[in-house]
């Protein structure tokens, strides 16, 4: 008898270790039942359902009529059912040959509120949750969107930040869901150490990472706000460092972020390990391609023996020799360098192979993201059609052209399988940003006075690439009216065809002693004679008129007025190899502009002039990630005149912008009597510019230091008398300023000294221009 009673106790254990959820243990048992009697399902009735279709539940479950009553297949039902996250509670029973179905529905979400957030706004906030109104509302889901919530605001620095979700029922199955958030201070870097380092001091190496520590200068930037990518981006920084700095076996053995208790700083910690420095050994250059000589692509070399041995350098040389190789018409050709260490000599032999590369051909290009601007307009661009050779080198012309167009937020080119292994398709990604400009707007300047601005821009004309510019300004001693229409694709051809209508009034008395009025038009005609070479063709008609000379102006100015027709032909060359148009930091442009009038009119003169600039990167050299760059500039011009008269306007003067330090026109022949300056046919003008990010301030803001140095020498006025001033001798002015590309504008501010001067010079220390835009 004791052993029926035995079993009856082993089942019962047994049914408790295998009992279900709460949420599933009235329907699995009633399956569980349903199966001990066996029988075929007839039919199937839902009950509880109030937003979902029968049907719709019907289509989840396992069990359908003509089935057979089992339990696993009821059991497999029942989790399906909660599987779908549309259900708070499933019930299933037998009522003959009947299942039955009992459902409760999860209630709909009405509205998701945020409460406590200033840091981030709404808007940010909704966008990283996966709730949304009308959406099944389940606690696991808003769990989920809570801690998706942490996670952005500790990307933000901000760990400390609590976020309870709290839920108000409604009618009708519905609810509203607040996250009520409290998003405590912002977690700083309070100090950086580094472990390990010997070559460079700590304070060289912060330098040389993203991250800073905080200081309260760093209020308008988040460098100093802890974040784990940026961590990470540091570690890579590093080890570019140290390999820029000749130090190969460099490794960061770890980087530690340790939160303080009160959650609101942190301190990192990086150990280091530096290894040996390396010196450059042998340079070789090789080619294993047919008919091409590697002897011709030496001048590409941009590493030396003896020098330290630097990763940058080594980059710069493969990408150098492989774009002169596939210049020289070798489109396959690649570099692959060969690095062979010397511990004991602490040398780094290097071997550049330039070898036949793999032929890839481009299939296609493809444009994406361009909503408004015309495919033309970014194709146009492509340094590679569909049919070229695929060149990594043209990719990145391509993508720079395109840049330098400031249509697009961001230019993103990348290459996707083609049809056959020797195929590509290039995709160009872009992301459009306004190109429309409505200007209005106030400053000061230098030259100009107070000054008011009222114009209206597009410089992407209805997507076509065209640029047209309206602009009314209004100064203390300057007014302008300014109309152009540009296409930088005239006819759909290599032409650059633009037209200026314009009205200028110019109050020059302080410098010139006269006011200056010009009404006229020009036309414009350009086209590139290669990716480095171009030319631009003008005519320019204009009415001029000086009126309003000081009774004690110089007999030269005095002499001078009245109207004048100027019929002019200009041109200017350009041979321009900067690395950016916009913005350049690498490279070298010469202009030869030259200047004709006589062709009609009553004015005649040829004015040739040449200027250039020479950009030389620094940063590389003193081993540094931010941009450093010296600026070489010169210029050079003759004025010859041949017309009735000698027409002070038409000279070239000195100072201002061309010569810091002195005020516009401020150098170079004079009246003594009047102290008017008076021009020259002869000028020339050199300066050096140091550019530079400032210290403890974001490159985000845009704002950028320079210290020059600016000579200049202009003589030959035209006029001579033993009142009149004039020498070749050199001035000389340097100073330091500031540039920032801020929202309202550009701002420029220079502080610069006269060095080199005549006692008759006309001196300037404060230079300041500014315009706002809103």
């Amino acid at each position: 008898m004791r052993f029926p009673f035995l079993l009856s106790l082993l089942a019962v254990l047994v049914l408790q270790l295998v009992a279900p959820t709460p949420g599933e243990a009235q329907g699995t048992a009633a399956a569980a039942r349903a199966a001990g009697q066996g029988g075929i399902i007839r039919s199937v009735r839902v009950e509880g359902a109030q937003r979902i279709e029968e049907a719709t539940i019907r289509s989840y479950m396992l069990a359908q009529p003509g089935d057979p009553f089992e339990t696993d297949r009821l059991d497999r039902t029942l989790r399906a059912l909660f599987g779908t996250g549309l259900f708070r509670d499933v019930s299933l029973r037998r009522e003959g040959d009947t299942l039955v179905v009992t459902v409760v529905e999860n209630p709909i979400v009405n509205r998701i509120a945020f409460e406590g957030n200033r840091a981030l706004g709404d808007e940010t906030l909704r966008n990283e949750i996966q709730a949304r109104p009308r959406s099944v509302f389940t606690r696991s889901l808003i769990q989920a969107d809570r801690q998706r919530l942490l996670d952005v605001y500790a990307r933000r620095g901000r760990f400390a930040a609590r976020i309870e979700p709290k839920v108000i029922e409604l009618d009708q199955n519905r609810v509203d869901v607040v996250f009520e958030i409290d998003e405590g201070p912002t977690a700083l870097i309070r100090r950086i150490n580094f472990v390990g380092n010997q070559a460079f001091s700590s304070g060289t190496l912060q330098e040389a990472i993203a991250s800073r520590e905080t200081a309260w200068w760093r209020f308008l930037s988040t460098s100093d706000i802890y974040d784990p990518e940026r961590l990470a981006f540091d570690r890579e920084l590093l080890r570019r460092f140290y390999l820029r700095n000749g130090y190969i076996d460099f490794r960061v053995i770890s980087a530690v972020a340790e939160l303080d208790p009160d959650r609101t700083g942190f301190f990192l910690t990086f150990t280091v390990e530096e290894g040996n420095r390396y010196r450059v050994g042998k340079v070789e250059l090789l080619s294993r391609v047919r008919n091409l000589d590697a002897e011709t692509l030496r001048d590409a070399l941009r590493v030396r023996e003896g020098a330290w041995y630097a990763a940058d350098d080594v980059d710069a040389t493969i990408q150098a020799v492989q774009t002169a190789a596939q210049n020289a018409g070798f489109a396959f050709a690649e570099v692959r360098p060969q690095v062979r260490r010397n511990p004991e000599e602490r040398t780094v032999d290097l071997t550049f192979e330039i070898v036949e590369g793999p032929r890839v051909f481009v299939e296609r290009i493809d444009i994406v993201g361009n909503v408004r601007t015309q495919d033309k307009v970014i194709r146009r661009e492509m340094r590679l059609a569909e049919g070229d050779a695929f060149s990594a080198a043209r990719i990145a012309r391509s993508r720079q052209r395109i840049n330098d167009l400031q249509f697009f937020g961001g230019v993103n080119i990348t290459n996707l399988p083609g049809s056959t292994p020797d195929r590509t398709v290039v995709q160009v990604e872009v992301q459009e940003k306004a190109t429309g400009e409505l200007t209005i707007g106030g400053g000061y300047s230098t030259d100009a006075g107070a000054l008011g601005l009222i114009g209206l821009r597009e410089r992407n004309l209805v997507g076509t690439g065209i640029d047209a510019n309206v602009q009314l300004t209004i100064a203390q001693r300057r007014q302008a009216i300014d109309l152009s229409l540009t296409d930088p694709y005239f006819l759909d051809r290599n032409l650059v065809a633009g037209i200026d209508v314009f009205v200028v009034e110019r109050n020059a008395r302080e410098t010139l002693a006269f006011d200056d009025r010009r009404v006229g038009f020009a036309l414009r005609l350009g086209y590139a004679f290669n990716e480095e070479l171009r030319q631009v063709w003008s005519y320019t008609l204009a009415q001029r008129e000086i009126t309003n000379i000081s009774p004690f102006a110089s007999i030269f100015i005095r002499d001078q007025e009245g109207k004048s027709l100027l019929s002019q032909v200009s041109q200017v060359l350009t041979f321009d190899r900067r690395n950016s148009r916009i913005d350049p930091t690498e490279g070298f442009v010469v202009r030869l502009l030259t200047d004709v009038s006589g062709l009609g009119g009553n004015v005649g003169f040829f004015r040739p002039r040449v200027d250039g600039a020479y950009y030389l990167p620094v940063s590389p050299v003193l081993g540094l990630r931010e941009t450093y760059t010296l600026v070489f500039t010169a210029s050079a011009g003759y004025l010859v005149q041949y017309g009735r008269r000698e027409r002070i306007i038409d000279n070239f003067f000195l100072g201002g912008e061309n010569l810091r330090g002195f005020e516009p026109g401020g150098a170079g022949p004079r009246d003594l009597r009047t102290t008017d300056s008076l021009g020259g046919r002869a000028i020339w003008t050199a300066g050096t510019e140091f550019r530079f990010p400032l210290p403890f301030v974001s490159d985000d803001l845009g704002l950028q230091g320079r210290a020059f140095i600016d000579t200049g020498a202009l003589w030959d006025p035209g006029f001579s008398g033993a009142n009149v001033a004039d020498d070749r001798s050199v001035r000389v002015g340097a100073g330091v300023g500031v540039r920032w590309r801020s929202p309202f504008g550009v701002i420029n501010v220079d502080l610069a000294q006269a060095i080199v001067k005549k006692d008759y010079d006309k001196t300037e220390l404060f230079r300041f221009g500014f315009g706002t835009r809103f």
